[in-house]
C-alpha cells in the first residue's frame, strides 16, 4: 500500500521548533511529508493511579481509532509517564504493519536522572523514538544492528548508542515494502 504522509499529532506542549526539528528528520527518514497538528484528548481516562503513569496501550488504541486514516501513517506525542502491564514503563509502541504509534518525551529529559538539562540530546532521544515506533508501523522490527534506529532501547543510554537511520538491511525491507 502507497503512504501519502505522516502525522504527527501532539497532546499536550511541545514547542513548535522542537515539533519541526523532529519532523525535518523523521520525513527524511521515511520520504514522505509530514504534518504536524494538536490532538486533544481527557489523559485523566488513561491514568493508572496506583502506577502514577499512563496506559499506553490504551492511548495507542484510541489514538488509533479517533485519529489514524487509511493511507496514512499517525503517531501521536505525549509528555506524560507511559506503561504497559507487562514492563515498568515504555517509551513508546506501535502497531506492527498498523497505521499508529505513540512516543513520550517524558523519560527521555536528562533531568528525569539527575543529570544536567541538555536540550540537543532530548531533540536526539526523542527523534530517534519517534522514528523508531513510526518504523514499526512500517513493518520493521527490533534490529540487531547496535546502530540501526529499530534496535531496542530499554533505557535512554541505549537510545544514546544508536544513530536516528535505518541500517542497510532495515532500509532494503522498507523499501521493498513500499514497492508491493
Amino acid at each position: 500500500m502507497k503512504f501519502e504522509k505522516i502525522n504527527l499529532i501532539s497532546f499536550g506542549f511541545f514547542e513548535k521548533s522542537l515539533l519541526e526539528k523532529i519532523s525535518a528528520d523523521v520525513e527524511r527518514a521515511f520520504e514522505l511529508p509530514i504534518w504536524t497538528r494538536e490532538g486533544h484528548l481527557d489523559l485523566s481516562h488513561y491514568y493508572d493511579p496506583n502506577r502514577r503513569q499512563y496506559d499506553g496501550y490504551a492511548l495507542l488504541k484510541k489514538v488509533d481509532a479517533d485519529f489514524g486514516q487509511a493511507g496514512e501513517k499517525t503517531l501521536g506525542i505525549f509528555n506524560v509517564d507511559l506503561f504497559i502491564p507487562i514492563l515498568t514503563f515504555i517509551f513508546g509502541q506501535a502497531y506492527l504493519n498498523g497505521r499508529a504509534g505513540i512516543a513520550s518525551i517524558y523519560r527521555l529529559r536528562n533531568e528525569k536522572y539527575g543529570i544536567f538539562k541538555d536540550e540537543n540530546i532530548l531533540i536526539q532521544r526523542f527523534k530517534k523514538e519517534v522514528i523508531h515506533e513510526l518504523g514499526h508501523t512500517f513493518g520493521l522490527i527490533h534490529c540487531i544492528d547496535p546502530e540501526c534506529v529499530m534496535r531496542s532501547s530499554t533505557y535512554v543510554e541505549d537510545i544514546d548508542q544508536k544513530s536516528q537511520h535505518l541500517c542497510k538491511k532495515c532500509r532494503e525491507k522498507l523499501e521493498s515494502d513500499r514497492m508491493l
